[in-house]
């Protein structure tokens, strides 16, 4: 009766409360020629929702297959990602997210073997939207397929008796028909694979970042002096001003052609699913990271990066011809020319933007960087007279090339603690990786205030106004990053530094543990899940329901039940946002009894304690399964965080509250409870 009581009154409380399927899968197979067939998998995900891509990094869980393997087929490749694709920095996991919207397609080519072709497995995927995450689910699929053999081609389409809804997937039948199966989800017939779309912000981005290079490469030795030289040539082979803009027009036209035309041969080469799975590839991270080490060395003065002679000889010699095919090779042979200088900040910029996993984004990055190069040579042709105002050449040029020398090293050490996370090798913490930009930036402090100078350098005889700026920024930063090395957060550049649980030493995290906790669970009988768990800010808490209500009975105290997740986003805002205030954080200590029940959690539990649901027909088989069972059949409910205030017989003190970042609602949700729990005594 108590428990029915607590239901009533969970569903008597916030509207939201309610099972969510936010995503709907569909299942097809596609025969692409007499012995091959194309396995997919669409998703249709609900508006405001997100489905995590299969390369999201560290934090949530990525959507991921699982193929039983069998003598019909044998896969070719991995599986291809298609869609609405976002990728964007997570200030609380420390990573960049890449998630889908609207819809996604995901493919596995395989060869087949027999004429029937069989393939069975499970696909597993994490939801989430602005305020709420369901946990992780496991869909299961079977493509069946006869015909093998024959040179025809065909679309099958596996046609469920209900919808494929968030892992409630019936026994799925297989219908071979050109039209819509009847009572599937999707026709495989009218499910177009999406073309990798791009955020309006990410391709701004990518285009500011662009820009931003061209105009550093306009600063530097192999470029500027061109400046003078190239409007000359147009002023004087021009018979009237009209010409000479027109030329001018026309070579900056060209240098845009070139340079964009480039971007899109790097797309062309890797092809757009390469360029999707580049920011978790250790081959391709590793060899990043030593790309930029030999372009910061190049830029510091080791070597000089140049291309074969006889290219440069040979886009001169056409240049000599006149028109316009005479003008777009001059633009071409001042790329050539130019490259020592500009090739190292292309090259950044271009692995920058594939990375992102960007379709168009090394031709927009190159569209930004062309245009900051090619309009400053346009405008001096058009107005000649703007010349006088131009810096003279000197030794700054050579100082502009070694400043960017030590931003390559300082870029080149995330590609290398990329690798290092991902494979758990703790070589590269948040420390070492501190350390490094900190005498990194030092050092280019020191060099700017001519206190150190490279072989190739000019004395520094006096502080220009630009260069003492410049130093002051740099000397700034380096202040700014020694506190990281006692925990500081360093938000500003968070989006560069490995995860604050890769520091050894943190005393941010002891100004919670010092707040002394009234009660301590560890009176001889040892924690369940203890080893696996742990609450956050030095509250004392419990990772068992049962557990931690015979401990509240005890000392008298009312219980939070905290329904989370490793992978829950939210629940980590919440904790970072909300828990830290003073009043909460004392409240979570001393006037409940903490209890935190990870819904995602993959340890198995002992084959006595394993189960099969009530709610909903599955095997309750980890820690995760019992958990998020619980949250499911009793709240109704499936979205992390929800925290619910409870009496020791379970009955619910106040309506449940989900994720809210508003601290004056929650600690007032925490007194309200306390007020219930008093009055029930």
């Amino acid at each position: 009766m108590k428990r029915l009581l607590f239901l009533l009154l969970l569903l008597a409380g916030p509207a939201q409360a309610q099972i969510l399927t936010p995503v709907k899968w569909s299942f097809s197979v596609e025969k692409t020629g007499p012995d091959e067939a194309l396995l997919k998998a669409t998703a249709k995900i609900d508006k405001t929702w997100h489905l995590y891509s299969q390369f999201v990094g560290e934090g949530p869980i990525p959507t991921s297959f699982n193929f039983e393997a069998h003598p019909s087929y044998k896969k070719i490749g991995t599986v291809v990602e298609k869609g609405n694709l976002s990728d964007v920095f997570d200030p609380v996991f420390e990573v960049q997210l890449k998630y889908f919207s609207d819809q996604a397609t995901f493919t596995q080519k395989v060869k087949v073997l027999q004429p029937r072709l069989v393939v069975k497995g499970y696909l597993e995927f994490m939801a989430c939207d602005d305020h709420q995450c369901i946990p992780p689910e496991e869909v299961p699929f079977e493509y069946i397929e006869t015909g093998f053999g024959k040179a025809q081609t065909g679309t099958t389409a596996v046609d469920s008796t209900t919808a494929i809804d968030s892992g409630l997937v019936t026994e799925a039948a297989v219908t071979e028909t050109p039209a819509e199966p009847e009572g599937a989800t999707v026709s495989a017939t009218k499910v177009e694979d999406p073309t990798t779309a791009e955020t309006p912000s990410s391709l701004w981005a990518i285009f500011i970042a662009g820009f931003l290079g061209g105009l550093l490469a306009l600063l530097t030795p192999c470029v500027f002096p061109m400046i003078p030289m190239t409007v000359s040539f147009f002023t004087k082979q021009s018979s009237n001003r009209t010409q000479g803009i027109f030329k001018a027009l026309s070579y900056g036209l060209s240098i845009v052609v070139i340079y964009v035309g480039l971007g899109m041969l790097v797309t062309l080469l890797f092809g757009a699913d390469a360029l999707n799975a580049l920011a978790s590839n250790i081959v391709f991270n590793l060899a990043f990271f030593v790309l930029l080490v030999v372009f910061g060395a190049s830029f510091l003065g080791a070597f000089e990066i140049t291309l074969p002679s006889s290219w440069v000889n040979k886009a001169d010699q056409q240049s000599d011809k006149g028109g316009m095919i005479g003008i777009f090779f001059m633009a071409f042979t001042l790329a050539l020319v130019s490259f020592s200088c500009t090739g190292p900040i292309i090259g950044t910029l271009l692995v920058q933007a594939a990375v992102g996993s960007n379709y168009l984004g090394p031709a927009i990055g190159m569209i930004g960087f062309s245009l900051a190069l090619a309009i400053p040579f346009t405008l001096f042709a058009i107005f000649p007279g703007w010349l006088k105002s131009l810096p003279k050449s000197g030794g700054w040029l050579n100082s502009v090339k070694v400043v960017l020398g030590f931003l390559e090293l300082a870029f080149a050490l995330k590609f290398l603690s990329n690798v290092d996370l991902a494979y758990h090798w703790g070589i590269l913490d948040r420390e070492v990786f501190l350390v490094l930009w900190i005498s990194l930036f030092l050092l280019l402090s020191l060099y700017l205030i001519g206190v150190i100078r490279f072989s190739h350098d000019s004395p520094v005889q006096f502080l220009s106004i630009p260069r003492l700026f410049f130093a002051v920024a740099a000397f700034s930063f380096t202040f700014y990053l020694i506190p990281g090395l006692w925990g500081a957060p360093l938000k500003s550049v968070n989006a560069f530094l490995p995860p604050m649980a890769t520091q050894d030493f943190d005393l941010s995290a002891a100004q919670y543990n010092n707040e002394p906790a009234t009660h301590n669970p560890a009176s001889g009988e040892a924690k369940k899940y203890g080893d696996l768990f742990h609450c956050p800010h030095g509250i004392d808490c419990f990772f068992d329901l049962e557990q931690g209500l015979a401990y509240a009975k005890k000392v008298n105290k009312p219980v939070m039940v905290d329904f989370t997740g490793h992978s829950c986003v939210n629940c980590r805002k919440m904790e970072a946002s909300v828990w830290v205030d003073p009043t909460v954080l004392r409240m979570l200590k001393n006037d409940y009894v903490l209890i935190s029940l990870y819904v995602d959690d993959k340890t198995d539990l002992p084959a006595e304690e394993q189960y099969v649901s009530r709610f909903s027909g599955k095997k309750v088989k980890t820690v995760g399964n019992k958990w998020s069972d619980l949250q499911a059949s009793t709240f109704n409910i499936n979205s992390q965080p929800y925290y619910v205030l409870m009496n020791h017989d379970q009955t619910a003190l106040v309506p449940p509250q989900a994720f809210n970042l508003d601290i004056a609602n929650y600690t007032d949700f925490l007194k309200s409870g306390l007020e219930a729990f008093k009055e029930k005594q």
